[in-house]
């Protein structure tokens, strides 16, 4: 089955979502010259399963026709830049002092901090050079190096620094572990590598450099805004002096004592401006004389443990002292910084759906999704359908690194198109929150200002199926096919907008996977159903990371993965709360947040091999849920088939569980049963390595389809199931599972009360 003819142009939009009037920006690179055609589309549609419509778009406005196609370069990686007006270009003796621990000190030419020039062989910079620390001279000519003796420790801290006298040449490279019971990958009792003095001449004069001054990399050249030789680990206060600092003075900052004021140039700060709301600035402030702050480019993480941390405190915010490090990787990235080929205003009466850029160039296709608003502050239907974005950019961009795992968890070979191998090719365009760095952290962040080439209509993951974006287009389908109209909203204005936007729907729908979910957006989704709401939980393993939205850049969104939960990845002791709040993260379970507690169910199990079916309840007889039930008769299975697995039960699994919170009066009234032992009960619930988890054995193992009334009339209907959505196209709409989901949409439309369960 082919997804992409080529994949030489793409591009993205400078935001998910706009409304009437308002102005979004397409970005757009192609490896190919001549033109290509841009066009908008809504998009109805986006699996192609055969089996299904196939993808199904309507072209809304047609743009400009041609546009010439241009290549457009992405510079990855983190760093600190410092324009510091020539300060820093220093020509006298100096020296330079950080805490560093390096995560791939094996990697060749890591700048630490310096005014150097790759290609111009200009200025100094302290590195690690084939995994030593190391002095860098350029003369403008050549660079030469000076190296200690010793190979570094990776994932252990040190005080390091390098002193030179250009009259002298005399230089020392200064090394002292600072490792301590918890700050590092060892502990103290051993002895750690690279400690020592190095001390010799060093015939080499730094040329001047043109170029900035840079923390964790270099400019390529003085007149190129290209960082290379970047660093990756973490770095805590570093320092510069324009004198030589003797190796007493040195000692005693590594003691912890305050750095000597004497020809002090710079002291970044990096823990300056944590608050008890996180630390969201990219500034890195300089508490020198001469106030050289800095800027964080491409989003480092922040909030890190530093070198001092004791292991005590676990919230940044209540001991900032501990939490000076920034920690650095050669593949962060926050925004591509491509340069706008479209701008377009859409109309006022343009519709509230779901479009995309479609690009089209020779054989090459891409589409560049975002979703149109109603007017800010209106709605134009009764329904709401709420796209999950924050799992969208939890997902973006996802590498299967490792082929072996992902098999294991499908429970068959999994599928590699066109796509995955395209981004093994191309990790210029960042991680998503599965992935790790080249240094084998977590990626925390992630951001929509770069080409997401799996949030695209026609993906189709490595299990073989539609996953997040091409599989809400399911619910798309069917709302469009059934004639309900509907209005589209994001995450982003629920974080920002709260109840009040959901407050203007009779009845709100969720994605089938809104997996990573900020507080702000949890309370909204209380206040709304506590108040009368109507809400549809079409999906499953909804509401489960602890995530949250930056509150100034509105591309970017955190989560970091705590002690339990189904993760790819753990966050380092220390680490658990989201730089953006500093509130923790992990599971929302474990801030007693239960998803039963508002939804009725939560995360039971996954599994891709195949997907089952539901059976009916004694419940499904109660009189109350006689409108649900409509036209459904006693003994059908429930949804026995689909386009996600073959059945509607599948993916990933919610249970109903009055020990987690479920309102006591919910109406159970199917189950689904069937599952494989690739079906296990998740992780949070296993509290000891035991057999007989899975869907064969375990009665905890199934997906429940719950309905309860809430407040001043409102209610909750939940499916419970990823794959629920994929089966509400079966036979143009005409089965039990389409049935279902419209009787109850249609009665929530409805100014008709609820029948009240209580």
């Amino acid at each position: 089955m082919t997804i992409l003819k080529d994949t030489s142009i793409r591009g993205y939009a400078d935001r998910f979502s706009a409304a009437p009037g308002e102005t979004i920006e397409f970005k757009v690179s192609s490896v190919k010259p001549g033109t290509y055609r841009a066009d908008i589309v809504e998009l109805i549609n986006g699996d192609i399963n055969p089996e299904g419509p196939g993808l199904i778009e309507v072209t809304a406005a047609a743009l400009n026709g041609e546009y010439q196609a241009r290549f457009q370069e992405t510079d990855p990686g983190s760093y600190v830049l410092v324009n510091d007006g020539g300060r820093l270009n220093l020509s006298g003796a100096f020296t330079l002092h950080a805490f560093i621990c390096p995560t791939t000190p094996q990697n060749e030419n890591q700048i630490i901090m310096g005014r150097f020039s790759e290609l111009d062989n200009a200025g100094y910079a302290l590195a690690i050079h084939r995994g030593k620390l190391s002095l860098l001279i350029g003369d403008g000519e050549k660079t030469s190096v000076f190296q200690s003796n010793a190979p570094l420790h990776r994932k252990c801290w040190y005080s390091v620094a390098v002193s030179y006298d250009p009259d002298s040449r005399q230089t020392t490279l200064y090394v002292r572990s600072v490792v301590n019971s918890v700050n590092s990958l060892l502990s103290p009792i051993v002895p750690i590598n690279g400690e020592g003095d190095t001390e010799g001449t060093f015939d080499a004069t730094p040329a001047q450099s043109d170029g900035p001054f840079v923390i964790a990399g270099c400019p390529v050249s003085s007149t190129s805004s290209t960082i290379d030789s970047h660093y990756n680990g973490k770095i805590d206060s570093p320092k510069v002096w324009e004198r030589v600092l003797p190796v007493s003075e040195l000692d005693s900052i590594t003691n912890g004592g305050p750095p000597a004021a004497a020809g002090l140039v710079a002291h970044w700060d990096f823990s300056d401006g944590i608050g008890p709301d996180g630390i969201t600035t990219d500034q890195a402030s300089d508490i020198g004389p001469f106030n050289l702050h800095g800027e964080c480019v491409n989003f480092p993480a922040r909030a890190m443990t530093g070198w001092n941390w004791q292991g005590r405190e676990e919230n940044f915010a209540h001991a900032p002292q501990e939490y000076g490090a920034i920690h650095f990787h050669d593949d962060d990235l926050e925004d591509c910084r491509w340069d706008t080929d479209i701008a377009w205003q859409i109309p006022e009466d343009f519709r509230s759906g779901i479009y995309a850029l479609r690009l089209v160039q020779e054989e090459a296709e891409d589409w560049i999704p975002f979703f149109v608003l109603a007017p800010r502050g209106t709605a134009t239907a009764r329904v709401l359908m709420l796209v999950p974005t924050t799992s969208y950019l939890a997902y973006a961009n996802e590498h299967f690194n490792d082929i072996s795992v992902a098999q294991s968890i499908f429970g068959r070979t999994a599928i590699i198109n066109e796509l995955d191998f395209w981004l093994h090719e191309h990790n210029e365009f960042g991680l998503s929150t599965y992935d790790t760095h080249t240094d084998g952290s977590g990626c925390h962040y992630s951001s929509y200002l770069r080409p997401i080439v799996n949030l695209r209509p026609q993906f189709r993951t490595a299990s073989g199926g539609p996953w997040q974006f091409p599989a809400d287009l399911h619910l798309s389908a069917w709302l469009h096919a059934q004639g309900i109209e509907f209005d589209v909203a994001t995450d982003r204005e629920l974080h920002d907008e709260g109840a009040e936007l959901l407050k203007r729907y009779k009845v709100v729908l969720t994605g089938s996977h809104p997996e990573y979910y900020s507080g702000p957006m949890l309370d909204a989704w209380e206040s709304y159903l506590a108040s009368g709401g109507r809400g549809m939980y079409l999906g499953a393993n909804g509401f489960y990371w602890i995530a949250n939205w930056h509150p100034e850049k509105q591309h970017l969104m955190e989560v970091r993965k705590a002690e339990f939960g189904s993760r790819a990845w753990q966050a380092e002791p220390g680490e658990y709360y989201l730089q953006t709040n500093a509130e923790r993260s992990g599971l929302w379970r474990g801030r007693a947040r239960h998803p039963q507690k508002v939804f009725g169910t939560g995360f039971t199990s996954e599994g891709f091999d195949e997907s089952s079916y539901y059976v009916q309840m004694p419940d499904a007889r109660d009189p109350r849920a006689d409108f649900i039930m409509e036209g459904i008769d006693p003994d059908e299975k429930i949804g026995d088939f689909g386009l996600v697995g073959g059945g509607a039960g599948g993916s990933e699994l919610d249970r109903y569980d009055l020990s987690l919170g479920t309102p006591p009066q919910t109406l159970l009234l199917a189950y689904s049963e069937g599952h494989s032992d690739n079906y296990p009960r998740v992780v949070e619930e296993i509290l000891f390595n035991i057999p007989m988890v899975g869907g064969t054995m375990d009665p905890n193992v199934r997906a429940d389809i719950t309905y309860f009334t809430t407040k001043e009339g409102g209610g909750m209907f939940s499916s419970s199931s990823i794959a629920w959505c994929g089966s509400l196209l079966e036979n143009n709409c005409d089965n039990n599972v389409s049935r279902m989901t419209g009787n109850v949409i249609r009665r929530f439309m409805s100014d008709e009360p609820l029948p009240s369960l209580d």
